[in-house]
């Protein structure tokens, strides 16, 4: 496994890194024990960072994972708080719920601009401090904007920069991979710790995951690359591609055989693009949300390129 040090934050973590969510309630709802497994298979191959969030649900899990190897483990949250009472709570809750008296990157979620990182001010100087009295190691933000990764370089607080990018730039909200690759080179020039997320843009990708993969693999930009794993042949193969190792057949054909659905993200506002372009007829618009007919769909993944907000994803 190569290891890189994020930035300037002196921490040191595996190329590829522990992508939680889809092991939670918000996708494969697996058991404890069983995401406690997939997590730590993934350590056990070498992987030494993990990104979750509040949101997830999957603290649980992690404090599980992490019993008895906390100082080897690099942790990754963020939360949506804008202002100290609620960055106080998340940092607790985190703390907390994790079983940890530090988290190593704290991070605001989502933002978007330079306006959102100057509504969530108070925050940051939450933050800031929270840093300086040890509870967190570094301090960052997650994007899924070119504007906000630019917006951060005037920000000597923001120190690891968590954003999305694919091969083709499913989930920019505000531009195209060009306008994030320039975005990404400025801001790693400037001494930000990077790491990615979904490479695979959401499960939508995955029949291209090869392609995908050395994408980003090629980028030097990028410290460590989250990757969602919910199954223990996932983390085999995503190792093995990370190590340019070739991957056993037999791992091959357990994901190409592996039984998947699309899912339609809770913040879905009904817009109607991704049923407008369905070419199999298997999304419709219900009470405000689309819903997807499974007997129709043949997860192809096209219609997530049409949807504004990002809410399609394969699991």
């Amino acid at each position: 496994m190569d290891y890189r040090v994020l930035g300037s934050t002196g921490l040191k973590v595996s190329r590829l890194c522990f992508g939680s969510l889809t092991i939670g309630p918000l996708q494969a709802k697996l058991d404890i024990q069983e995401g406690v497994s997939v997590i730590k298979c993934a350590f056990d191959m070498g992987v030494n960072f993990i990104d979750t969030a509040e949101l997830y649900g999957t603290y649980n899990y992690i404090k599980k994972a992490i019993d008895g190897r906390r100082g080897d483990i690099v942790i990754s949250t963020k939360c949506y708080a804008y202002n100290r009472e609620g960055a106080e709570k998340s940092l607790k809750k985190a703390l907390n719920e994790l079983g940890t008296d530090y988290i190593d990157i704290f991070s605001l979620h989502e933002q978007e601009s330079e306006l959102t990182l100057k509504g969530h001010r108070e925050a940051i100087e939450y933050f800031v401090k929270a840093k300086e009295k040890g509870y967190i190691r570094s301090f960052g933000i997650s994007t899924h904007a070119v504007g906000a990764v630019k917006a951060s370089l005037k920000y000597k607080e923001i120190e690891v920069l968590h954003p999305i990018l694919n091969i083709h730039g499913l989930g920019i909200i505000d531009g195209n991979v060009s306008e994030m690759l320039e975005a990404i080179d400025k801001a790693y020039k400037s001494g930000k710790g990077i790491f990615s997320m979904k490479p695979l843009g959401g499960g939508n990708l995955l029949n291209n995951r090869t392609e995908c993969f050395k994408f980003v693999l090629s980028n030097n930009n990028l410290h460590s690359i989250a990757v969602g794993m919910q199954s223990i042949d996932e983390v085999r193969h995503n190792v093995m591609v990370f190590e340019g190792k070739k991957v056993p057949e037999d791992i091959f054909r357990n994901l190409k055989n592996k039984k998947r659905r699309l899912l339609i993200d809770y913040w879905c506002s009904g817009c109607g693009s991704c049923s407008n372009k369905c070419t199999q007829k298997a999304i419709t618009v219900e009470s405000g949300k689309a819903v997807v007919d499974p007997d129709k769909c043949i997860l192809c993944g096209y219609c997530s390129a049409y949807c504004p907000d990002f809410c399609i994803k394969v699991i």
